[in-house]
């Protein structure tokens, strides 16, 4: 496995409470890993010091051999690290088409010319990106007019504008219904079998945790307690003793199934 990205020591503290305490790992090209986490556990402090928006306080992040720990998001971003949030959000009062465009044209650094102007720029750019998520009959469409797993997908189409090889995706299925949870999952998994991109995330529906992560990573107080394939972290007396509570061997099976 070609590494992509390399996590070493990353540690990060607020006041005196440690968020995250020498956390240490690796991501290969088109691997799907989970970070989970009782509340609390240093998941997106983790994730927010990958993606720029918190310096490391020691410790280091390499992406393609390259140390990104401490630079600000729209360096990273240049990089080729894409990301979703937890809160999808987009411009209501922009079409979705224009949202994608708008982020092409910040790409390129072309967000100060004026808006008149930019009505066609990248527009055959964007509406391709929105074939790939499925979005493409919406192109025209209000963004606040959107049913919010639509956003998501619109979410996904302005994450993949800079070609990413990682994508950093903050709880993708939050706040959307079952079916929109698995139709969404199962268009990030086509994206990385066709793009080569890594997706790292997290997630509280363990349905989808075991369902598409490769690999999964557990934090625990800041700390990694657990880390492997499904069948080896469903199988872990430790993760079943802190995240669920208990230590029953059937306790992670009645979760997921």
């Amino acid at each position: 496995m070609t590494t992509l990205l390399e996590v070493r020591d990353l540690s990060k503290s607020f006041g005196g409470v440690k968020a995250v305490s020498n956390v240490s790992f690796e991501l290969g090209a088109s691997e799907m890993v989970a970070i989970i986490g009782p509340n609390g556990a240093g998941k997106s402090t983790c994730f927010n010091m990958l993606g720029g928006q918190l310096v490391p306080d020691t410790g280091g992040i390499s992406l393609n051999g390259r140390s990104i720990g401490g630079l600000p998001p729209r360096a990273i971003w240049r990089l080729g690290v894409g990301r979703t949030f937890q809160v999808a959000s987009t411009f209501g009062s922009m079409t979705v088409c224009e949202n994608v465009q708008m982020a092409l044209a910040s790409l390129r650094s072309e967000t100060a010319r004026p808006w008149s102007r930019m009505q066609d720029l990248y527009r055959d750019e964007a509406l391709q990106l929105l074939e790939r998520v499925q979005m493409l009959e919406h192109a025209d469409r209000s963004c606040a007019t959107l049913a919010y797993g639509d956003v998501k997908r619109v979410e996904i189409a302005i994450a993949l504008t800079n070609a990413p090889s990682l994508l950093l995706m903050d709880e993708p299925t939050a706040g959307m219904a079952p079916k929109e949870r698995f139709g969404l999952m199962e268009l990030v998994t086509s994206v990385v079998a066709e793009r080569s991109v890594a997706v790292l995330f997290t997630e509280h529906d363990m349905d989808v945790v075991f369902g598409y992560a490769h690999r999964i990573i557990v934090l625990d107080r800041g700390q990694i307690v657990a880390a492997g394939s499904p069948a080896e972290v469903r199988a872990s007396p430790k993760v079943r003793q802190i995240y669920l509570g208990d230590e029953d061997p059937g306790s992670m099976e009645r979760v997921t199934a």
